[in-house]
């Protein structure tokens, strides 16, 4: 249970490979005991029996476990794959989901569990290893950036918007919205944002033919003859892998979530989206692959999303409560930026995500990594398998 491991100085850490048959109940235990949140706010995540199900659609992935005695203590989830960063084709490695339980907190164990996976992407030739956490998150970016080397190169803005049930989004007449066919998409994504976008995924044609890949669709104007303004985007069904729940939150948040699950059906009749009730097990569409080009993409964009609101709305009996997408944050906010044209409620929304990486092939010169971490003019591709 909860709270039952004891602290013992003596005994010795050791880091293993999971073992699903061994470890799969004791790992419950671990991941409830580290919700993730603050002081006011907590998040818990139903794997759905399936500990390794956020790295299990990557082409390469581990998970690590720090073990004393015979108790579980910590754990660290880990994945490889090829993208495009910098202008140049290189394998990179992901860490996630890295767990201590209280009472084994500031021994080390985190740091140990953060280079033994470092370790294996090496054995797999990855080139970087990247993390995202948040600005305030002063014990992530103490252990990351402080103590392990990483530098802070992107702070991305995720944006939330509410699945309203109870009422359909009316699009724009003057706009068309298709679904490619899955080569069509990643034609589509190679001509046209592979070589605009950092961490643009080797294997996308993998992604989109994912069975939670709902699909890829274009929008642009009826009227536009010679294709000036166009949007894209693709939808990945997360409620299929885990499922999310609010645990504690603010008393106004908590009562404004009452208020309009009471009254969720009479605000549709006045235009308004209630606030859905987060403190229930729920899913969301992801929506990856973003992008937009022509003097009137932001409209485009914004319908797309309201048509993913819909699909969300009507075929998903409810698992679905949000509609989630990542963008460039603070380093492209300008007046049609995405930020400007995804639909999200700023109560739901994080605009602090902080995204670091590291080199991992010493023998390379690195002289140019400064640089690179720098603000880039390149869009972020935010590969869903990552959420």
């Amino acid at each position: 249970m909860v709270g039952q491991w004891r602290e013992e100085d003596d005994e010795e850490v050791v880091i293993r490979c999971y073992d699903d048959r061994r470890d799969r109940s004791e790992m419950e235990c671990v991941e409830k005991s580290c919700e993730i949140g603050h002081d006011q706010t907590s998040l818990f995540t139903d794997t759905l029996g399936d500990p390794i199900c956020r790295i299990r659609n990557t082409p390469l992935f581990t998970m690590l476990v720090a073990e004393v005695g015979n108790k579980l203590v910590g754990s660290i989830q880990g994945s490889v794959k090829p993208v495009e960063f910098d202008d140049k084709s290189v394998k990179v490695g992901y860490v996630l989901g890295l767990r201590v339980v209280p009472p084994y907190r500031r021994r080390g164990i985190g740091s140990t569990l953060v280079r033994k996976l470092e370790e294996w992407f090496v054995t797999h030739n990855a080139d970087y290893a990247y993390m995202a956490t948040q600005k305030d998150n002063e014990a992530s970016l103490g252990l990351f950036v402080g103590t392990l080397g990483y530098v802070v190169f992107r702070n991305p803005a995720i944006l939330v918007n509410p699945v309203n049930p109870y009422r359909s989004l009316k699009l724009p007449s003057d706009i068309g919205i298709r679904k490619l066919k899955v080569k069509e998409a990643v034609s589509w994504y190679r001509k046209h944002v592979a070589s605009t976008a950092d961490f643009f995924p080797g294997d996308i044609n993998r992604i989109l033919r994912n069975k939670l890949s709902i699909g890829t669709w274009v929008a642009n104007y009826n009227n536009d003859d010679n294709i000036r303004s166009w949007a894209i985007l693709s939808v990945w069904d997360s409620s299929k892998v885990f499922k999310l729940r609010v645990g504690k939150a603010p008393l106004s948040y908590m009562l404004l979530t009452k208020v309009c699950n009471f009254l969720g059906r009479f605000l549709t009749f006045i235009g308004l989206t209630a606030l859905p009730d987060l403190f229930t097990p729920f899913g969301f569409y992801f929506l990856y692959g973003v992008h937009a080009e022509g003097p009137l993409r932001g409209k485009l964009v914004k319908a797309l999303c309201e048509h993913v609101h819909n699909m969300a709305a009507s075929n998903d009996g409810g698992a679905c409560k949000l509609v989630v997408v990542e963008v460039d944050g603070e380093s492209n906010v300008h007046d049609d930026s995405l930020m400007r044209c995804v639909p999200h409620w700023k109560m739901l929304s994080c605009e602090d995500d902080t995204w670091c990486i590291k080199p991992l092939k010493c023998t390379e010169k690195m002289t140019s990594f400064s640089e690179i971490t720098k603000v880039s003019s390149r869009s972020l591709f935010v590969d869903p398998r990552d959420v």
